[in-house]
């Protein structure tokens, strides 16, 4: 079956809807015969169990909606009622809390491998984009239903992240009202948040579907990061469909001793606690996922001026770091100046990669610390190579590194050619 195979000619009942609706070709073309790189490597699977998961997080939400109830007085029973007396709620609600880690875990993996083969570079900066407008819709999401349990983490996070907004000159004030519904975290604000929630993940699977089209309009990447030809390219089914559900399958596995061996692991225990606008909790925490843009926040401890005035408080600076964090990945395929893609055949890049990797594994840890002792240094070293990264190191290496040879088909024998065999050669036993 060759890449270029053509639609095959549909009879009888999808005939008929074809004809009229194609659906079904358009499905067959895009799903079934799209040319595909033959060389892509496990890594690649981390996009379908993206939208896997996505689709897992609706429907679970879907079904707890039916159950639960968005008013400040009955949201911790509520949950409580899902996990106690409805039929397999807990199970519902686990899958629900532990896919949302899993879906960032899968589209950080995705953004990682992006990174290394540099699958953001031309012609596919659009489909770039539109996966940090994905990941952007993620966090909002995820940051609103966080604080639906009305836990106390749940509470105070949202306490704390809302009112950071404040610090947006003329209209952080304004914002934070609105955002609140009120001058305090309240019945308003979980209304809001509750409708936000639901609202969210149809928009994301909106921005995915864009982000299949931008894709299959001029093919996936691959990790030698040339151009293909046709030969070079194989259909997605049975070759990658297989490839897939295998890489479906081993998720399942981690995600199934997640959800019924150590459901809670991956969140905190004071959610447990229902929230209680007089008390405080020792360390507010958001969830995993956010750390290191958490960290990125608090390493803003000092105001920055200039002849003694003050143009950025502390506050504000760390605002816009935080943002910045993430608002830096659109630019980054201008920011990265080679012609190469892939992080193999470029020998300084290559570190820098694994250099960034480890940074934002220490930003991680490092949010879940307390802000104090050798910490909050840590965290501004980390910030600080983090955008010297992108601001400076990429746009530099494009410009002095030399890389390696970079294969000119994808069909290139990797090992040397041996030597003919002699008169000499001896028959191997």
């Amino acid at each position: 079956m060759s890449a270029d195979t053509p639609t095959p000619k549909f009879t009888g009942v999808l005939g008929w809807i074809d004809y009229r609706l194609p659906v079904i070709s358009w499905g067959y073309k895009e799903l079934v015969a799209y040319p595909t790189p033959k060389n892509l490597n496990y890594f690649w699977n981390f996009g379908s169990l993206a939208g896997i998961f996505l689709v897992l997080q609706i429907v679970t939400g879907i079904v707890l909606v039916m159950h639960y109830t968005p008013h400040a007085d009955m949201a911790f029973s509520s949950i409580e009622h899902i996990m106690r007396n409805v039929n397999y709620g807990w199970l519902i609600r686990y899958a629900h809390a532990n896919g949302a880690s899993f879906f960032f875990i899968v589209v950080y993996i995705h953004i990682f491998r992006g990174l290394y083969y540099g699958s953001y570079k031309e012609p596919r900066e659009l489909l770039w984009i539109l996966g940090v407008i994905i990941l952007i819709l993620m966090m909002a999401t995820a940051f609103t239903g966080y604080v639906l349990p009305w836990g106390q983490m749940s509470f105070w996070a949202a306490t704390v992240i809302v009112n950071l907004f404040s610090a947006i000159p003329l209209v952080g004030d304004s914002l934070v009202t609105w955002l609140l519904g009120g001058f305090s975290v309240g019945n308003p604000t979980l209304q809001r948040f509750f409708s936000l929630h639901y609202l969210m993940p149809f928009a994301i699977f909106a921005v995915v579907f864009l982000h299949i089209l931008a894709l299959h309009e001029h093919g996936s990447n691959n990790p030698v990061g040339i151009d293909l030809t046709k030969k070079d390219k194989i259909p997605f089914h049975p070759y990658y469909t297989v490839k897939d559900v295998f890489g479906l399958f081993v998720a399942l596995l981690f995600f199934g001793a997640f959800v019924f061996f150590a459901p809670n692991v991956l969140g905190h225990a004071d959610n447990y606690i229902p929230a209680d606008p007089l008390v405080t909790p020792a360390h507010i925490v958001p969830e995993w996922y956010f750390l290191p843009f958490y960290a990125i926040l608090r390493s803003i401890t000092f105001d920055i001026g200039i002849f003694g005035f003050t143009l950025i408080d502390a506050k504000l600076g760390g605002v816009i770091a935080m943002f910045g964090a993430v608002l830096v990945l659109f630019f980054l395929p201008w920011l990265d100046t080679s012609k190469v893609r892939s992080a193999t055949y470029r020998p300084i890049y290559f570190w820098a990669f694994w250099i960034l990797l480890a940074d934002v594994v220490i930003l991680t840890y490092t949010g879940a610390m307390p802000a104090e002792g050798i910490w909050p240094t840590v965290a501004l070293i980390g910030t600080i190579y983090y955008f010297f990264h992108f601001l400076v190191l990429l746009p530099l290496l494009g410009r002095f590194e030399k890389p390696k040879p970079v294969p000119e088909s994808i069909n290139k024998p990797v090992l040397p050619r041996a030597a003919p065999a002699g008169p000499q050669a001896q028959p191997a036993e």
